[in-house]
């Protein structure tokens, strides 16, 4: 594994005007990349916040189809817990509030040595030692 998803990367698969280079580095790199737990959280989350519709069973297809059995989803587990409860510890003392669930995919990032690709840069540029990407904006 070399990269961890965010929601808004994985996320590019379905909606109706997908960004073509994100779906062009999903597609290159399909052997290298990794959810987290919560990312997986929020990716089940969303779609069970829609109503009964077309749009709906589209998710849920591409979550129990391709998701499930092609991404690795890393837990947040005992290792990502303390690194993320050092960091947040840090971050407080500097009068920060991190969002705890980006403090979450930030530490099962870092913990598996990944890079975390995200169109959200900004909110995660607060966490040490963090490597992070934009696909959204790389040109191919």
């Amino acid at each position: 594994m070399r990269y961890l998803l965010d929601t808004n990367v994985i996320s590019e698969s379905v909606k109706t005007m997908p960004n073509e280079v994100v779906l062009t580095l999903l597609e290159k790199h399909q052997n290298e990349i990794a959810l987290a737990a919560p990312v997986w959280h929020e990716l089940n989350f969303g779609c069970e916040r829609l109503s009964t519709s077309r749009k709906r069973r589209l998710i849920e297809t591409f979550l129990d189809d391709v998701i499930r059995p092609n991404i690795v989803i890393l837990p947040y587990d005992d290792r990502a817990a303390r690194w993320h409860a050092i960091e947040c510890a840090r971050l407080v003392g500097l009068g920060l509030t991190p969002s705890f669930i980006e403090g979450q995919i930030a530490a099962v990032s870092i913990v598996n040595n990944l890079i975390l690709v995200t169109r959200n840069v900004q909110d995660y540029t607060v966490f040490t030692g963090l490597k992070i990407e934009n696909w959204h904006t790389q040109q191919i």
